[in-house]
C-alpha cells in the first residue's frame, strides 16, 4: 500500500512515541487519514511509564491507546523457556518473541476500534517488517499493511532524522532528538536488543552498551549468590521458594539475574532476508530460569528424547525468528516439547558470580534418569562391568567388516 491508498480507510498505526511514530501520524493526518495510535505495554525496561508514550504523541493530535499485554509476553517468555528456543549464536530471541505478542495483541485492539489497516515503523532492510505483516497475515487475512519506510513518497520527503525534525517543527510540534545515540534498543518483559549506529562496526566493542537490566560483570557483587528455582513439567512455578504468577516470576529473576550481572551477549545473527545483523543483547531472566529448566530437562530426558528436542526446538526457535510462531509446524513442534516436558519436574539451586550461572544441585526430581551406582568408577551395585562385554563384541562385527570392506577413512 502506498500513502494514496488509504484514502476512507482508518488506519492504526503501531507506535513507541518516537521521532518516526510521530512523524507518520501526523503526516498521515495531513494527508487526511482517519489515524488511531496503539502501543503494547510489554512491560519494558526501558520505559519507567508505558503512559508517557500516549503524552509524547499528544502533540500529533492523534488518540493513543495502551494494550496490556505483560501477561501475554510472560505467558511467551516460558514457552520459549520450555522449548529453550534460543537463536544463532545462542541468544533469547527476545524481540522476535515479542512481535508475536505484540502483533496479535494490537490486531485485536484495532478491529475493536475499527480499523482496516495496520501501519508499523519498521524499515525495508530487517526483520521486524516480515514478522509484523506476516502474523497480521495469518491471523487477520482481511486486515491489510501499510510500511510508511517502503513508500517511496515517504522515503523521498524523509531521508533522515534532520528531515523528521524540521517537518514536525514546521507542524507546530516540538521534536526533542537529544543527543546522538551510539546504538538503538528494542525492550521488553524477557530483554532488551541493541543495535545499529556504532554497533554496526565490528570494530567496537558490545561494552559500549549501557545495561539497563542489570551491570556488566565487572560490575557485579564479589559473592557467590545462590538462588533456588522450582520447575514443574518444564515451566518455572517459584523461585527461592516463593511461588509466582509467569509475570511476576520473569520480573525477580531479571532481578536477581540482572544485579549479577547475567547474559550480556553478543551476536552477529543471519537475518531472514538473508544479511548478517551485529546486536546485543540483555536477557539476565531468561538466562537464569533457562538454565535451570536445562538441567532438570539433562536427568528427566533420554538419549533419544533429548534428540526429538533439540529438533523440536531449533525448529520453533527459527519459527519464532522468522515471525511464524503461529505456524502448524511450530505448534506441532510445541506438542511435542509439551510431551517431552511432562516428567521435568525439579528444584535446582544455583550459584550466580560475575556474569555466570552455575550448578549447584537438583532435588526433588522424581523422573530423573541418573543413577549414581550405573556410572561409578567405584565398586557399587549398579550396572556390572562384565555385562558390557556382549555389547562391545556385538559392535565389533560391523566396525571389522566395514575396515575389511575399505570403507572407513582414516
Amino acid at each position: 500500500m502506498l500513502l494514496n491508498d488509504l484514502a476512507n480507510k482508518k488506519v492504526g498505526i503501531c507506535v513507541s512515541g518516537g521521532l518516526d511514530s510521530k512523524t507518520v501520524a501526523t503526516r498521515l493526518r495531513e494527508a487526511g487519514v482517519d489515524v488511531l495510535c496503539f502501543t503494547a505495554d510489554l512491560a519494558q525496561p526501558d520505559e519507567k511509564d508505558i503512559s508517557d508514550v500516549v503524552v509524547k504523541m499528544a502533540p500529533t493530535g492523534t488518540e493513543t491507546l495502551v494494550v496490556d499485554l505483560k501477561n501475554e509476553m510472560a505467558e511467551m517468555a516460558f514457552s520459549v523457556l520450555k522449548a529453550q528456543a534460543t537463536y544463532d549464536g545462542g541468544y533469547w530471541n527476545t524481540t522476535g518473541m515479542a512481535r508475536a505478542v505484540t502483533v496479535k495483541g494490537l490486531l485485536g485492539a484495532m478491529h475493536e476500534r475499527g480499523c482496516s489497516v495496520l501501519s508499523h515503523g519498521a524499515t525495508g532492510r530487517g526483520n521486524d517488517q516480515l514478522r509484523f505483516e506476516r502474523y497480521t497475515n495469518v491471523l487477520f487475512p482481511e486486515m491489510q499493511v501499510y510500511a510508511p519506510w517502503r513508500d517511496p513518497e515517504l522515503l523521498d520527503e524523509f531521508p533522515g532524522r534532520s528531515e523528521m525534525v524540521d517537518y514536525l517543527r514546521k507542524q507546530g510540534i516540538e521534536a526533542d532528538v537529544g543527543l546522538k545515540k551510539r546504538y538503538s534498543t528494542d525492550a521488553n518483559l524477557a530483554g532488551l536488543s541493541h543495535e545499529a549506529e556504532d554497533l554496526e562496526s565490528l570494530e567496537t566493542p558490545c561494552t559500549i552498551v549501557e545495561p539497563l537490566m542489570g551491570v556488566w560483570p565487572q560490575e557485579a557483587p564479589d559473592k557467590v549468590e545462590s538462588v533456588s528455582v522450582r520447575i514443574e513439567k518444564g515451566r518455572p512455578v517459584a523461585i527461592n521458594g516463593q511461588a509466582l504468577s509467569p509475570l511476576e516470576l520473569m520480573l525477580e529473576a531479571n532481578a536477581v539475574g540482572g544485579r549479577n550481572g547475567i547474559w550480556m551477549r553478543n551476536a552477529l545473527e543471519n537475518r531472514i532476508i538473508g544479511t548478517k545483523s551485529r546486536g546485543v543483547y540483555e536477557a539476565p531472566g531468561m538466562e537464569l530460569l533457562g538454565f535451570c529448566v536445562l538441567q532438570v530437562y539433562q536427568a528427566s530426558m533420554s538419549r533419544r528424547c533429548t534428540e526429538l528436542f533439540r529438533l523440536s526446538s531449533r525448529l520453533i526457535s527459527d519459527h519464532i525468528y522468522d515471525g511464524r510462531f503461529f505456524d502448524p509446524a511450530c505448534r506441532a513442534a510445541m506438542a511435542a516439547i509439551d510431551e517431552l516436558a511432562e516428567p521435568a519436574t525439579g528444584t535446582v539451586q544455583v550459584g550466580l558470580y560475575k556474569g555466570n550461572v552455575f550448578f549447584q544441585s537438583l532435588t526433588d526430581c522424581p523422573a530423573s534418569l541418573y543413577n549414581p551406582a550405573d556410572s561409578s568408577m567405584e565398586a557399587s551395585d549398579g550396572l556390572n562391568p562384565v555385562s558390557s562385554q556382549g555389547y562391545i563384541e556385538v559392535q565389533a562385527v560391523e566396525a571389522i567388516a566395514m575396515a575389511k570392506a575399505g570403507q572407513i577413512k582414516g
